[in-house]
């Protein structure tokens, strides 16, 4: 960090283009913190009464300079998504400041979200105002690169040692419209040449003859080409190649045509490699891969379609990555199409489906569909996730889903659909012990205000710390959640990155407590890392609640401990919670007392009961004080209380296991 004319500010590679017409001596450098970092927060709104708006550079600067202003006492209000400034005694949030040439002030903001926002990716005058002012910026382009003004939705991929860039629809300065089919860049990874990720990326744009960035993948037809999943497999000689699932669209909501496409090193674009009708495969959308060990098998599962989770998944080699036959759905359907409500979900391939076989042609459909389709939507709407703190449902729009080392889960970045605050602008963090599910709970950790923030991305690849720390990015947009009128200058339309710090305690979610049976009937109730550590997921029967693991220890818990006892008909697993049955026992899990009346209970818990079989003294644990079992008695007084299990379909996948990007 470097301390400069009294402010903190980021060190990092030397501006380019420092020129300004009124000197640098002119302005009034107003620099916003985050109070509980030091760090300078971008996208904060400084407004004066007459609605002269303001907002920070990615580095948390303004440079003023407004002619009649200067050297006057001046109120700004102080606004920003996610963070929060004092009110003063009349109830305005801001802060009177007496702007004076070549004066600065550091202003400190407080943070409301749990992420942290740290820069904006892309599109123009990305540290505009460090530049007027001639401070230090991280990256090589700091105003406008590849004559970028706004971008949609980013895709990832390392393709031959480096990190590759794909983005949407593209703005440009020449005129309102850009391009449609597709952008993209390079960068270097971490350690590998690249930035450390809480300072910038250094974004190199493929670029057409006149400097803007170029179509990736572009189609003589009609209509935006989209593309999604890019993702790299070995072709049959051998070589590395670049695939992705692209659309041609009509409008937001109609394609034209779905199908494959593969990159062309000597063009450094796609070219068309199988073209479908519209209906490719089960689900339209596959979102973004991630790489999967499947018994020693590698496979790509998809996380889409949301709010469904990672519902779809492709053996990692050439034949089955372009044989939509191949895609295997993970769902509750029989081989013949109809539904089996009594059976648990499995992976089925999309070519066993009754209705769903296409042509070894790749341009036609061979058999209709629609009921399957129709299945699967309903399995996806059946799901959702729960706010940890109204209990409330959330469902989730757009995202991803990696493996993280920290957590030792998989973990889901999500925008919400329908959210209060913005309808496509506030963002989740979930847990799943398998990319599957069982997913229950989420944290909110960004929100905004009538502003959309939407396929919000996790790279997996920035992680740092043993994954402690994670990084996001997003669409920043008015669309979906605002009106044109408010977009805010520079900010809308692109990409801003987010940090993450999972060891906060905000983000201690409750985990699945498993009820297995092994083959001689008996019952135990043990969590994720037992359950692997004893190769157990196939006797794994259900999901009956939620609890914190030992890990994920904070104030106001208790320790449940689970023994073995023997009894009359043989072993049974007991729960009992304060202290351990033997010495040197460790908990199982950590929930709240059941008679704890000086806290207000979260919405979401619920009192766990013992049951025992009167003929056999085995005992079951359940959140239902009135269940229907013949044979089985509850005891009077509850064990303690935990998180309920969501209803609903009981998703797992024991055998997935992370594999390298």
């Amino acid at each position: 960090m470097l301390l400069a004319h009294g402010f903190v500010l980021l060190c990092g590679c030397q501006n380019t283009a420092l020129g300004n017409s009124i000197g640098v001596s002119e302005y009034f450098i107003i620099h916003v913190v985050d109070e509980q970092t030091g760090r300078g927060v971008p996208l904060v709104e400084l407004k004066t009464v007459n609605n002269i708006r303001y907002f920070t550079d990615s580095n948390g600067i303004i440079a003023f300079h407004e002619p009649g202003l200067m050297d006057k006492e001046v109120f700004f209000f102080v606004e920003s998504h996610g963070y929060e400034f004092a009110k003063d005694g009349f109830g305005f949030r801001g802060t009177i400041l007496r702007p004076t040439t070549g004066g600065n002030t550091t202003i400190k903001i407080k943070r409301v979200n749990i992420a942290e926002r740290l820069y904006r990716m892309t599109g123009q005058g990305i540290y505009r105002d460090s530049i007027l002012t001639k401070q230090t910026v991280p990256v090589k382009e700091p105003l406008l690169n590849g004559l970028v003004l706004g971008q949609d939705s980013v895709q990832t991929c390392i393709y031959r040692g480096r990190l590759h860039w794909f983005w949407g629809d593209t703005s440009r300065p020449s005129y309102p419209l850009g391009n449609f089919s597709m952008s993209g860049a390079t960068s270097e990874l971490p350690g590998r040449g690249g930035l450390d990720p809480g300072i910038g990326v250094n974004l190199e744009y493929f670029v057409d003859d006149k400097g803007f960035s170029k179509k990736m993948c572009p189609m003589a037809e009609p209509g935006m080409v989209w593309m999604e999943t890019p993702l790299t497999v070995a072709d049959k000689q051998g070589k590395e190649r670049l695939i992705a699932k692209y659309a041609r669209m009509k409008d937001l909501g109609v394609a034209y045509e779905r199908g494959l496409v593969v990159y062309d090193d000597k063009s450094e674009q796609f070219e068309r490699l199988a073209r479908y009708d519209p209906n490719f495969l089960l689900v339209s959308d596959f979102g973004h891969p991630i790489r999967v060990l499947v018994d020693g098998q590698s496979y790509y599962y998809f996380a889409a379609p949301f709010p469904l989770g990672v519902r779809m998944r492709v053996k990692a080699d050439w034949e089955d990555v372009i044989d939509p036959n191949s895609y295997e759905i993970y769902t509750a359907l029989e081989s013949s199409g109809q539904s089996s409500q009594d059976k648990p979900s499995r992976w089925i391939k999309a070519g066993e489906l009754a209705g769903s076989e296409w042509s070894k042609q790749f341009d036609k459909l061979t058999i209709n569909r629609q009921s399957v389709r129709r299945t699967l939507r309903e399995e996806r709407e059946a799901a959702c996730l729960y706010d940890i703190e109204t209990g409330k449902q959330v469902s989730p729009h757009g995202g991803s889903v990696y493996w993280n080392a920290f957590r030792r889960r998989w973990i889901m970045i999500a925008v919400q659909q329908g959210g209060d605050s913005s309808f496509l602008g506030e963002v989740w963090y979930a847990e799943g012990d398998t990319p599957v599910g069982p997913w229950a709970y989420t944290k909110k950790i960004v929100t905004h205000n009538k502003y959309s923030f939407y396929n919000p991305k996790h790279h997996p690849y920035f992680d740092q710390d043993g994954g402690r720390l994670i990084y996001f990015e997003g669409t920043y947009s008015h669309t979906f959640s605002g009106e044109p009128a408010n977009a805010t200058p520079r900010y809308d339309y692109n990409q801003i990155m987010y940090r993450l710090a999972l060891d906060d305690r905000r983000l201690f979610l409750p985990a699945a407590v498993y009820q297995l049976r092994d083959k001689a009937g008996k019952v135990e109730y043990l969590l994720r890392e037992e359950i692997d550590s004893g190769n157990k997921w196939e006797f794994v029967e259900a999901n009956p609640f939620f609890a914190i693991p030992p890990d994920r220890l904070y104030p106001g818990l208790i320790p449940v401990y689970a023994s073995r006892l023997k009894t009359p008909k043989g072993a049974a697993t007991i729960l009992q919670a304060g202290s351990p049955s033997q010495a040197g026992d460790k908990p199982l899990f950590y929930a709240i007392a059941a008679d704890d009346a000086q806290n207000k209970q979260p919405p979401a818990t619920a009192l766990l009961y013992e049951y025992r079989n009167d003929y056999t003294s085995e005992q079951l644990y359940s959140t239902n004080p009135d269940l229907d079992r013949k044979g089985w008695t509850r005891t009077a007084k509850p064990i303690c209380r935990v998180w309920k299990a969501p209803a609903g379909h009981f998703l797992f996948d024991g055998k997935a296991r992370p594999d390298s990007y």
